[in-house]
């Protein structure tokens, strides 16, 4: 009998399947040090002590991102170790925000299955919590990845497509505990808008680019400990689809998300990820644009100093966001140069 995981196949998985995933992550200040590094993130709620307890918070918080990012990455041997490729998110809340110290276990339940028309692969949808060492929901959302199949050959689960919210409700966003923008500073904060200042239809060019490095990308996937061979392997990529590695989805998620600063500076706070897809792949060397439109605006129940906008981000490769490129030529699917769309619900202090 073989001692090494070889992770699971499509035909593995089953409705219902409950996997409480290896390796607990204690969060450090390294990993707030780390994301920085890799990202530039400037939002200043998670990059000072002294603003977030201005916020109401009793120390900086870990970014958003790089709590998802640890929660993730626990669901890849177990989940997307023979991924094709990750093609979705949804259902996506933020609850109580992740200090140094805290320690992130995830747990999995598998919500839907269906097999690919090549019998080749089939897509696995699974909801996944990450918590603390409390029990309190760090991060809670819905993906789902394309996976290969063992054998070919091997009958195929009933079909289960899971019913997925187009947005998380304002009702269901969670806002921590003490969180207060009463004495939310501007200047500080390095953006003078608000949520008042933005409007619905509103698109904003976050003008500047980041580009890929090799090594950069290497070391996210070895933070987040995300094997999936597909970014890390270079041996097994070297002869598949494409002669390279993929780059990490999320290390474009955080990457736009980073490069949105210019322009939505005051969005200090992400409460959903409503929906998102990885639509081209991205390799080293290739650098990163982004853009950004309101879909809505809306007022959180018995908050006056705190309001949300659900943003549209938009991530293109090796071409300026300054013409919003979206769609391609004839209309049909994604230019070629867009390789991240990202529906999310951020909070913003208010007038």
């Amino acid at each position: 009998m073989t001692k090494t995981n070889s992770g699971n196949f499509f035909e593995d998985f089953r409705i219902g399947q409950e996997i409480r995933h290896a390796t607990p992550r204690t969060a450090t200040q390294g990993d707030m040090a780390l994301y920085t590094a890799l990202y530039g993130s400037r939002f200043a709620f998670n990059s000072s002590v002294e603003f977030a307890r201005g916020c109401g918070m009793p120390g900086q918080p870990l970014d958003d991102l790089a709590a998802f990012h640890l929660v993730f990455g626990k669901t890849v041997p177990d989940v997307s170790l023979n991924a094709v490729a990750n093609l979705g998110y949804a259902a996506g809340r933020f609850g109580v925000p992740l200090y140094a110290g805290d320690t992130v276990t995830t747990v999995s339940t598998v919500i839907g299955l269906k097999e690919n028309s090549n019998k080749q692969t089939g897509v696995v949808y699974v909801r996944s919590i990450g918590t603390n060492q409390k029990g309190e929901m760090v991060v809670d959302y819905v993906r789902w990845v394309m996976v290969k199949k063992r054998d070919v050959a091997a009958a195929a689960p009933a079909e289960v497509v899971p019913d997925l919210p187009g947005a998380v409700a304002a009702a269901d966003l969670v806002i921590p505990a003490g969180l207060s923008a009463a004495g939310y500073d501007d200047v500080l904060a390095g953006s003078p808008h608000r949520w008042d200042d933005y409007a619905i239809g509103e698109k904003i060019d976050h003008v500047d680019g980041m580009t890929i490095e090799e090594a950069e990308h290497m070391m996210a996937t070895r933070l987040w400990q995300n094997t999936a061979k597909v970014h890390f392997n270079q041996h097994t990529e070297g002869q598949g689809r494409f002669g390279r590695r993929l780059i990490y989805g999320g290390h474009i998620i955080s990457l736009a998300r980073a490069l949105s600063f210019n322009g939505l500076g005051n969005a200090f706070k992400i409460a959903a990820i409503n929906g998102g897809r990885h639509v081209n792949p991205t390799f080293a060397g290739d650098t990163i644009y982004a853009w950004s439109e309101v879909l809505e605006k809306f007022d959180l129940p018995g908050r006056s100093d705190i309001g949300a906008l659900r943003l549209r981000l938009v991530a293109l490769k090796n071409q300026s966001a300054a013409d919003f490129t979206l769609k391609a030529e004839d209309g049909k699917g994604f230019a070629a140069a867009v390789v991240l769309d990202f529906d999310y619900t951020v909070l913003m202090p208010k007038r």
